[in-house]
């Protein structure tokens, strides 16, 4: 018999913290001229190359910070040293850790912020190499013609780096667990979260881009839900409250008919956790969407809703698709200032 429970650690890495160090600069070279008919030649050594940076760079590729698990060191290239005939030492090749867009870069040791990377090729340098250092050749002065002097490289520099990866919406889907939302975005967009009968269905934060008529679209995240408590760590707790702050609307989501509970305390319980997890994501635009009026009992409870929250409430069906079109119209007019298509 297979097992349909969930599994009990979400796979979605959104933190992550790695040690990043700098390659050291290659030496400079201490060497002279040795040809025939020159037995005198002067100083030759050339400089030591640099060492290979490492930076952070966003890269549409990637969605979570996964790949960083178990990779938690990363070295930029040595310089190479320099060699005579005042050849230059190789550069150290670079290192480019990719990210996913949104990721924060934090200075660890510091809580220093380094770059939010919110926009695909971003980068940031969390880890300079060092500067090779000087053959004798620049040494040579009229009175010291045969230095045998030359410069150590520079050592890298080592920093101790957090990532911390918030995801870029513009709708962010909020509302209880089996509230309907992943079934939501699953018929607005091409996204295909796991749908199924059982609490926290959605363990991960699912994107999907919504395309309307007239060629106009928008990013809508599908946020796991949550619970009473979820501020403080109940539930999936509040790992994954942080991905709706960077959402311009927040559609709200709930379930007419839930086995258990009611649909009023329903909102205020979520109302709740996002006022105490933060009071400026409370005060954003939402928008409240009554799910599942195909099943019996629906239309009293949207009646009640609608009495009890004194404000608009949209009426959807998830499963039937009945009132999607105009979610999606009444959601592009929020966030564009009641333009519409053309």
């Amino acid at each position: 018999m297979s097992d349909t429970s969930p599994v009990s650690k979400p796979m979605f890495v959104d933190e992550a913290d790695i040690t990043a160090r700098g390659g050291d600069g290659g030496n400079g070279c201490v060497a002279f001229r040795r040809e025939k008919f020159i037995p005198k030649g002067g100083p030759s050594g050339g400089d030591g190359g640099n060492g290979g940076s490492v930076y952070c760079q966003a890269d549409e590729s990637y969605n979570t910070l996964q790949h960083l698990a178990g990779h938690h060191h990363w070295h930029g290239q040595r310089g190479r040293h320099g060699m005579g005939k005042n050849c230059h030492g190789k550069n150290g090749e670079d290192v480019v850790i990719l990210v996913p867009p949104g990721t924060i870069v934090y200075d660890a040791e510091y809580d220093l912020l380094l770059k939010d990377l919110t926009e695909p090729g971003q980068r940031v340098c969390i880890a300079s190499g060092g500067k090779g250092g000087r053959g004798n050749v620049h040494f040579k002065t009229s009175t010291h013609q045969a230095p045998r002097e030359a410069e150590n490289g520079e050592p890298g520099t080592q920093r101790r780096v957090h990532l911390q990866l918030k995801l870029i919406a513009d709708v962010g889907l909020i509302g209880k667990p089996n509230a309907g939302k992943s079934t939501l975005i699953s018929r607005l967009s091409a996204a295909r979260p796991k749908i199924a009968a059982y609490p926290f269905t959605t363990l991960t934060p699912c994107l999907g881009i919504v395309e309307l008529r007239g060629f106009r679209r928008f990013v809508m995240a599908d946020i796991p839900g949550l619970i009473e408590g979820a501020h403080a760590g109940a539930g999936l707790g509040d790992e994954f409250l942080r991905h709706i702050e960077r959402t311009r609307i927040l559609v709200h989501v709930i379930d007419l008919c839930p086995p258990e509970g009611d649909p009023v305390e329903d909102y205020r319980t979520i109302r709740g956790e996002l006022e105490q997890h933060s009071t400026e994501l409370a005060a954003r635009s939402e928008i409240i969407v009554a799910n599942k009026t195909d099943l019996t009992g629906a239309d009293e409870q949207l009646q009640r809703l609608r009495e009890k929250l004194n404000t608009d409430v949209l009426a959807i069906s998830a499963v039937t698709g009945d009132g999607l079109e105009r979610l999606g119209e009444h959601i592009w007019r929020q966030l564009h200032d009641g333009e519409t298509a053309g």
